[in-house]
């Protein structure tokens, strides 16, 4: 099965990141690069996006259970 592509917009929409937000954290690695279209268009794997936000799940559950080992 192929991968979706997504454009700038619906990026934005899933992650709740502005148009900024997205491209400073491409800068230092630490979202997705994504994939040239053409000389004025770039879009994103999808499954890519999704595996980052579940990075970011995976990372809250963790401050969460270090928080409430460090109050008990």
């Amino acid at each position: 099965m192929q991968d979706r592509l997504l454009k700038r917009p619906e990026v934005t929409a899933v992650t709740g990141l502005s148009r900024a937000a997205i491209y400073a954290r491409m800068k230092v690695f630490t979202f997705p690069l994504p994939v040239r279209l053409g000389p004025n268009s770039v879009a994103w794997r999808e499954s890519e996006v999704q595996e980052w936000i579940g990075g970011l799940q995976k990372a809250t559950e963790l401050r969460g259970n270090e928080s409430r080992a460090a109050a008990g």
